[in-house]
């Protein structure tokens, strides 16, 4: 899509007679599109608020355990939510690549329909089974998620793409932010049982699919379905062009036969860089640990507090608290301004000790208002760090490469999240009740902390001895140096 504007006012400045005649020769047309990106932006970031509009999902653990399914807590923490982390790990791979060879709208479709079929099964399924199954379509959403925070992007010039993951992440925080307030004041205000809640989700998802149905397909994406230009050497090579000796030309006949051995080997050649090691390896040990948590955590809430009033479950008021403080976390770290390559490691290292702590104080306190407070805090300390994160590993590197990155991160990130699932949870493992997997999750982070740190005072051990000053050498030492006769003269 042609960016119109940039390059002329430097013609336009040269003389108003100039001006004239670049303003008319200037096609009509050619506000058209700029007016046509607009529009598609703001229906594309109204749909990504829409579709998280879903005022039961912080409820669906008191559902399933309440009158209305009466789950036992075994079932739910041993045999149900484990399916989850299986169903994005199974599912997680296909996606990411078919998201951009079907360029992102047919995935989109996927996740709404497979909204549709969470909610149906909540509100028809009465059995384990049914819901393994609604877990298994919940992690087909939440591996389709790259599909909306990539199209975006097919839309704009590279020149926009920081201002648009702004108002596209803004668009769905406040969705996820005004989606739990609801859910909240139904339950307290209005005695909404969960049943009917889950039906008004219902009803939201399926307008969410009605507005992915006039979603633009866009022409090209990032990998498979490139500009003519980037193929044929009629442009600059992209960074995939590059990848494996290439230079863009004479790859059109065989790179996407071998587009995913190339994307590994370059993430391997990548992974030399210090900052990127660090970062990523925080993206995929702490991203883990910190899902299981929000996985887990309502189950937690009725141990501590198994309230038998709904109006008394406040899971969505706490889901909006984190969720504003995860805003406001992810805003502030924009605004932070260290020497992130001496400083990283240590920074990394204290928030997630923080974390070991939250933890711990959740999983030991009997004040359910306290839990609430320590996993709002602990939600907001991760937002922190995803900010700074994803800045420091897309410093240096192109889009095509923070793709890679970003998509292998989450790879990994999800398969350690699905061993320790097996491990901890599973029925076929361990099988540990909600207070003995926070043991777990806290030892887990205090062991993550501790690596961080120790990380941390070697980069400050190597930094001083680069930076220290070379010993002075003495003044007679210096002038025997330079005069031995002097020295006998003296004498």
């Amino acid at each position: 899509m042609t960016v119109p504007g940039p390059e002329l006012p430097s013609h336009r400045r040269a003389t108003s007679t100039m001006a004239k005649q670049d303003e008319g020769k200037k096609p009509p047309s050619e506000t058209a599109p700029d007016q046509r990106w607009k529009l598609q932006v703001f229906y594309l970031c109204f749909y990504g608020f829409m579709t998280q509009i879903r005022p039961g999902e912080s409820f669906i653990t008191p559902y399933l355990l309440g009158p209305d399914q009466n789950f036992t807590r075994e079932e739910v923490t041993n045999e149900i939510t484990p399916v989850l982390s299986y169903s994005y790990v199974a599912v997680l791979v296909p996606i990411f690549l078919l998201t951009d060879y079907l360029r992102y709208k047919p995935v989109l479709v996927l996740q709404s329909l497979s909204h549709i079929s969470i909610w149906l099964l909540l509100v028809l399924g009465t059995s384990v089974l049914a819901m393994q199954l609604m877990e298994f379509f919940y992690g087909v959403t939440m591996a389709a998620r790259i599909a909306y925070s990539s199209y975006i992007f097919s839309l704009v010039a590279p020149s926009r793409y920081q201002r648009m993951a702004s108002y596209s992440r803004t668009a769905v925080l406040l969705g996820v932010f005004t989606s739990s307030v609801l859910g909240q004041l139904c339950v307290t205000l209005g005695g909404v049982p969960f049943l009917t809640l889950n039906y008004v989700s219902l009803g939201f998802v399926t307008f969410g699919l009605l507005l992915t149905l006039f979603l633009e397909r866009p022409k090209r994406s990032l990998f498979f379905n490139r500009p003519e230009g980037a193929c044929n050497g009629a442009a600059a090579p992209t960074e995939l062009d590059k990848m494996a000796g290439g230079d863009g030309e004479g790859a059109q006949g065989g790179w996407r036969d071998m587009v995913l051995c190339r994307m590994l080997r370059e993430v391997c050649a990548l992974a030399k860089q210090s900052q990127l090691q660090l970062w990523s390896c925080w993206w995929v040990f702490n991203s883990a640990g910190y899902y299981l948590v929000l996985y887990y955590v309502q189950i937690l809430w009725n141990e501590i507090y198994p309230a038998k009033d709904n109006r008394r479950v406040y899971n969505g008021g706490v889901d909006a608290a984190s969720t504003l403080l995860g805003a406001i976390a992810s805003f502030v770290a924009g605004h932070v301004k260290i020497r992130w390559a001496l400083w990283s490691a240590l920074v990394i290292g204290l928030v997630t000790a923080v974390q070991a702590g939250l933890l711990m104080l959740m999983n030991t306190t009997s004040n359910i208002w306290l839990c609430y407070a320590a996993y709002v805090l602990f939600r907001g300390s991760y937002q922190f760090l995803v900010p700074i994160a994803i800045f420091q590993i897309a410093t240096s590197l192109s889009k095509e490469l923070c793709a890679l990155v970003f998509g292998v991160n989450t790879f990994f990130g999800t398969v350690l999240k699905t061993i320790i699932t097996i491990i901890v949870a599973d029925k076929r493992g361990l099988g540990l009740s909600v207070h003995p997997q926070f043991y777990v999750y806290f030892g887990y982070f205090m062991l993550l902390a501790a690596a961080y740190l120790m990380v941390a005072v070697a980069v400050g051990v190597r930094h001083s001895r680069r930076v220290q000053p070379p010993e002075p050498v003495p003044a007679t030492a210096a002038v025997r140096e330079k005069s031995p006769e002097g020295d006998t003269t003296e004498a």
